[in-house]
């Protein structure tokens, strides 16, 4: 016999976790107790938020659910944010929080908040642990639940007291839910139609999104494109699927995409789409798409297919399953004059500096010269989202940002999480000085659990994203935009102990950038930019 609190912590040694994020408080006191006994690592975030977002960014760059957890009450809902962040763009991931006793539940005690109820528009499943046998098999299901299928949050809430009970621990072997069957190789009648339809087409296209990593696919993808030698253009959240210097990769599409990939999914005659939900930001017009282009849709979860624009041949499926088939069935495509015609429009804008002022596309680019390449750049939300997209060269590594729910803050949490998933990449987290103050209390986490992340902050003391918003479709009433009263962003990054500087001109770019990676500690370079540049 064990407590439940132990059984808890065993069952995440027996999912073979090794690292946690959190922050606790009385309602979770139980579990942390355990946790202190164990090998498990305990990343302290300053606030929950960040430990859902560094759950997030360990989890993809490891391919499998991680663990973050928080008290009850306000500790909980501090997560929402980020367990929707984590639902949009399906990343898998276990949340544990803390709840009240059993019997005071539904009488408004004090931090009592139905974290089971308010989180269920943005969990893939969610449990009120009510008896503490059933523990063992819900953390079981639980990172079934998240990592298999269309990868997403689980919950698991549990109350105070079901923690401190003693139960008979065994840990189970196997996860057979009747309900929850998901489907991974594709109808083969299907996959034949696909190919056929690849082989006739004159200007065939692959769109590539973020269920590529979910499916783990990105080899598979690699080997249909060699034998194939069929164009590719992505998704934001597909970005990094190829190297930014692949010949047949054009760019990402969409509103704030380059203009040769969105030539490209328009001129096309037929499109394979793959781990892809055609969102509204990256298809503008998906009824005109099907109207004018066959479309091909790969996905795991069917409800995604046709959702927003009608697939001609839909496949539900793993991605890696499915290309495997595809790729025995499709032969060479003859894409000459189609990548050609392509070509011509490449590299058409110029990336001058202005001057002795920084343009961000040229200092984004210069920069990503410089990294290693098997850096993972994290991008936060707004206008250094979209230049870091487009003109942020990876080759090799990752590239992670909140693609669907677009939340601001999110990078510094991701970035802490991707270290310490593979401490040997260099991780850049990329962000604008309004979304800097939304979580520059994580450089705290950074310096007292020694994660090297370097930082850069693309200044202008506004809300760039939104200020060009008014600007272009609000008559330029710019309002509730400005910055006013910010901080020295390099006096407080060294107030934290961490090394700082300011680019001031475009020469100062290079040499920065060598101290930057230099570095074994944090490091933060603050680039101010134009306060009416634009993304466009």
């Amino acid at each position: 016999m064990i407590k439940a609190c132990e059984a808890m912590v065993k069952s995440l040694e027996t999912e073979g976790i090794k690292v946690v994020f959190g922050y606790p408080g009385a309602a979770i006191c139980p579990f942390y107790d355990e946790l202190a006994k164990s090998s498990i690592r305990h990343i302290l975030v300053r606030q929950e938020q960040n430990a859902g977002h560094a759950a997030n960014g360990y989890a993809r760059i490891t391919g499998k659910p991680a663990v973050c957890i928080a008290t009850s009450g306000p500790g909980a809902l501090n997560l929402i944010t980020a367990i929707a962040t984590a639902y949009a763009d399906s990343v898998p991931m276990v949340i544990i929080t803390g709840q009240v006793n059993r019997d005071q539940i539904g009488r408004d005690v004090f931090q009592e908040a139905d974290i089971t109820g308010a989180s269920e528009p943005f969990v893939k499943h969610s449990y009120l642990v009510r008896d503490a046998n059933e523990l063992p098999r819900i953390f079981k299901e639980a990172f079934y639940i998240a990592g298999t299928g269309r990868p997403g949050p689980v919950l698991i809430d549990v109350p105070t007291d079901v923690q401190n009970e003693m139960i008979d621990f065994h840990y189970p072997d196997s996860v057979d839910i009747r309900s929850y069957k998901p489907s991974s190789k594709g109808n083969m009648m299907q996959v034949k139609r696909a190919a056929k339809a690849l082989l006739e087409a004159k200007k065939p296209l692959i769109c590539a999104g973020g269920g590529i990593f979910g499916a783990h696919a990105v080899e598979q993808l690699r080997a249909f494109r060699e034998k194939t030698g069929i164009p590719l253009v992505t998704t934001m959240m597909g970005i990094s699927v190829t190297s930014s210097d692949d010949p047949l990769y054009y760019g990402m599409i969409g509103m704030h995409g380059v203009k040769t990939a969105n030539y490209a999914v328009n001129r096309c005659d037929v499109i394979l789409l793959v781990g892809a939900r055609v969102g509204d930001r990256a298809v503008t017009s998906p009824t005109f798409l099907a109207e004018t282009t066959k479309i091909i849709h790969i996905d795991i979860d069917p409800a995604e297919i046709g959702k927003n624009a009608e697939a001609h041949i839909p496949i539900v499926g793993s991605a890696d399953i499915i290309l495997e088939q595809l790729t025995e069935k499709c032969s060479p495509c003859d894409c000459r004059e189609w990548t050609a015609e392509l070509d011509k429009l490449r590299g058409s804008e110029r990336l001058d500096h202005y001057g002795n002022r920084i343009n961000p596309r040229k200092f984004l680019s210069e920069l990503s010269a410089k990294m290693p390449e098997n850096t993972i750049c994290v991008a936060d939300v707004g206008q250094n989202q979209i230049w870091t997209s487009n003109y942020f060269k990876l080759r090799g590594g990752r590239f992670l940002t909140s693609g669907g729910m677009g939340t601001m803050g999110y990078s510094f949490g991701a970035a802490e999480g991707a270290k310490l998933a593979d401490p040997d990449a260099e991780v850049v987290a990329i962000c604008g000085d309004g979304s800097f103050q939304m979580q520059m209390m994580e450089l705290a986490t950074m310096v007292q659990h020694n994660i090297p992340v370097k930082i850069v902050v693309m200044t202008n003391n506004r809300l760039g994203m939104v200020r060009e918003v008014q600007t272009n479709k609000y008559n330029d009433n710019q309002i509730a935009v400005f910055l006013d009263g910010s901080p020295d962003i390099v006096a407080l990054a060294k107030a934290y102990g961490i090394p700082a500087e300011r680019v001031e001109t475009p020469l100062d770019i290079s040499a920065a950038a060598q101290r930057m990676i230099a570095a074994k500690t944090p490091y933060l370079i603050e680039c101010p930019v134009d306060p009416n540049e634009k993304t466009v």
